[in-house]
């Protein structure tokens, strides 16, 4: 009974997680809008994007070889797995032994690394831009989320998900300067794996400017849909992610009743509906910055992670 209880919430991450993703990128979309005094989309028309999307049919490019197929799924199914390890309402799930930062942070990687391969494959030229701007992100953006983990690590002694929520909801934290840096240099990573303001503009199609639309231009289809939920899932992946390791509040343990793993959704929710008007309200505030800047930007987020990481050294020798 234990075993088909530990799956059947497992069974419920996973779907809130696939659910809400795209819920999650129309409120942000929604409340963009209405800061901006616009109407805006509905709230569910990213629900509506995709079953329109899966309803079409594939067309493919006569260069595209068998990668190009298979790659979508790939994307999808490893972003799903990972924005699954991250605990959202309850801790100590049946695989909590596998949510750990550094696996989480390759999964995303080896989805990166396909969907650029994906660009390069049909041969064409904004796809190769697409690409290579990916890349040069993900070099940047990668040893600065290895520094976080560093820092959250000394911090907690572990890279568990679950152990470090467990250590940031007690009263054994403190207020540390270095899980503020922490915090802020995730925000930065996140921002740029995203693809969002102002790295790039998730809601526009210029050539010379965009990154992530550049690799998927090529895409139609129910290819197209399975990229777009999996972008979606990577957003509420990090908004997870962030909620988990630094607002660690109503997730419940894993001997929780039932009313409380209730409460624990319902938090998450509203944990879900902070950071999505907080993005809304930063991407209004700012404006798109140009390519070569964006070194400077991750730059930033890099060092704040190395400082962080410095400041538990210098302050454990003192």
């Amino acid at each position: 009974m234990v075993l088909i209880r530990d799956l059947t919430i497992q069974g419920v991450q996973m779907l809130l997680v696939v659910l809400l993703a795209p819920l999650f990128t129309g409120f942000v979309r929604k409340v963009k809008a209405r800061l901006l005094r616009r109407q805006g989309p509905p709230v569910i028309q990213p629900y509506r994007d995709l079953i329109r999307l899966t309803r079409k049919d594939v067309v493919l490019a006569e260069s595209a070889s068998w990668l190009f197929r298979v790659v979508p799924y790939l994307v999808f199914a490893a972003t799903w797995v990972a924005a699954s390890l991250v605990p959202t309402f309850r801790t100590g799930l049946l695989f909590s032994w596998s949510a750990d930062l550094i696996a989480i942070i390759a999964l995303l990687g080896g989805a990166r690394f396909f969907l650029a391969l994906a660009g390069l494959d049909v041969g064409a030229s904004f796809g190769g831009i697409g690409s290579s701007r990916e890349m040069m992100i993900a070099s940047l953006a990668e040893p600065a989320m290895i520094m976080i983990v560093f820092t959250l690590a000394l911090i907690a002694g572990s890279t568990q998900l679950s152990s470090i929520a467990a250590f940031m909801s007690s009263s054994g934290v403190g207020l540390r300067v270095s899980l503020a840096l922490a915090l802020v240099a995730l925000v930065m990573v996140a921002i740029a794996e995203n693809g969002r303001i102002p790295i790039d503009n998730p809601a526009t199609h210029l050539e010379l400017t965009m990154v992530h639309e550049a690799m998927v231009l090529e895409y139609s289809g129910r290819h197209l849909a399975l990229i777009e939920l999996a972008a979606s899932l990577k957003l509420i992946l990090y908004a997870s992610v962030i909620a988990c390791l630094f607002a660690p509040w109503g997730i419940e343990s894993s001997g929780a009743s039932k009313p409380a793993l209730f409460i624990g959704v319902a938090a998450y929710v509203g944990k879900l509906a902070i950071a999505g008007f907080l993005l809304a309200l930063f991407e209004t505030a700012v404006a798109k910055m140009r390519v070569f800047r964006v070194p400077e930007f991750l730059g930033a987020a890099l060092m704040l992670g190395l400082l962080a990481t410095l400041l538990l050294f210098v302050s454990r020798g003192l």
